[in-house]
């Protein structure tokens, strides 16, 4: 009786290994993203979720608390020392894209919480860019971000750029 039942536990595990994937998660994660905060001056950034995924290993590294991990922020700590998994990964379900805009500067206003939280981009450029100076990456701002014609009209560069005058060197004459 107790080789059966071994067997049949042991059965039963294997049988689940086929039917619940190890991370069910990885039905909904994405290979690929595109960021578009900047795309009034900038084209989309293609990120690699796949390959960041391969070199980091650990998804908190990115997502903090909202991967499951407790939070970890003293400040934070005070109210969500008990908190889970949100809902949503996404960088831009907490982080406002227009952080300075009429409506959010509203919303901080009745609360003393959440004033510190970085808008979008400064979560994506935090997280991004002390990794990628630490493993190699792409740290320059046109490495990721290529300038769309809109972009070099307002820095008025490229096809805007101001004439140069006869015998004018580059910055400033150096």
């Amino acid at each position: 009786m107790y080789a059966v039942r071994t067997w049949l536990i042991g059965a039963l595990f294997m049988l689940s290994l086929f039917t619940f994937p190890a991370d069910s998660s990885a039905k909904t994660t994405p290979d690929t993203l595109e960021l578009d905060v900047l795309v009034n001056l900038y084209d989309k950034v293609r990120f690699n979720h796949a390959k960041h995924i391969m070199l980091v290993k650990d998804c908190a590294d990115c997502h903090h608390h909202t991967a499951g991990t407790l939070a970890q922020n003293p400040n934070c700590v005070r109210c969500h020392k008990n908190s889970g998994a949100t809902a949503s990964v996404a960088c831009r379900s907490c982080h406002l894209a227009q952080p300075f805009s009429a409506a959010a500067l509203r919303e901080k206003s009745r609360t003393a919480y959440h004033n510190d939280i970085p808008g979008l981009k400064g979560a994506y450029h935090q997280a991004c860019s002390g990794c990628h100076q630490k493993m190699g990456g792409p740290t320059g701002c046109e490495e990721c971000h290529k300038r769309n014609k809109k972009g070099d009209d307002f820095f008025s560069s490229g096809a805007f750029a101001p004439p140069k005058a006869h015998g004018e060197k580059k910055h400033g004459g150096h």
